[in-house]
């Protein structure tokens, strides 16, 4: 198993569940679980793994540090994708991430292709806004499994 592809779709059972990867500041790893899927990079169209977070200790890890680590797995099976975090939030604005809106859309986009659905888009984007959430983008640099 070597595509992004493949590796997400070890997870798709779990709705994209995967342990992400982070480096602290004493270059020890932090771990912890969160929803990801494939989805077009929003400057360049190319795949790339998204997620959402809000977490305070991996923002500032992945702020300071964008290496990256993402494992899915089925069973015993599992595929790794390393690479380097984008940030898009109220607090970190690409040079593409040109409005709110778009911001908007992007965290619906993140939750699609990780097989979320919701029955009030607007309250969803509300609660996005008030937790002040951001989307990481991860263009993959090695993917690698056990298979």
């Amino acid at each position: 198993m070597t595509t992004l592809d493949e590796a997400v779709a070890l997870a798709q059972a779990d709705r994209g569940l995967a342990v992400v990867a982070t480096v602290r500041a004493d270059n020890t790893i932090q771990a912890s679980l969160v929803n990801a899927g494939i989805v077009a990079h929003p400057a360049t169209g190319e795949p790339v793994l998204g997620f959402v977070t809000y977490g305070r200790v991996k923002l500032a890890n992945l702020r300071a540090r964008p290496a990256v680590t993402l494992t899915f797995r089925d069973g015993w099976q599992w595929a790794s994708v390393e690479g380097h975090a984008e940030l898009a939030g109220p607090d970190d604005r690409p040079a593409w991430l040109t409005s709110a809106d778009q911001l908007r859309l992007l965290l619906r986009e993140v939750f699609i292709a990780c097989g979320g659905t919701h029955d009030d888009w607007d309250e969803y984007d509300r609660t996005m806004a008030e937790q002040g959430r951001v989307v990481v983008l991860v263009a993959p640099t090695r993917v690698y499994s056990n298979g």
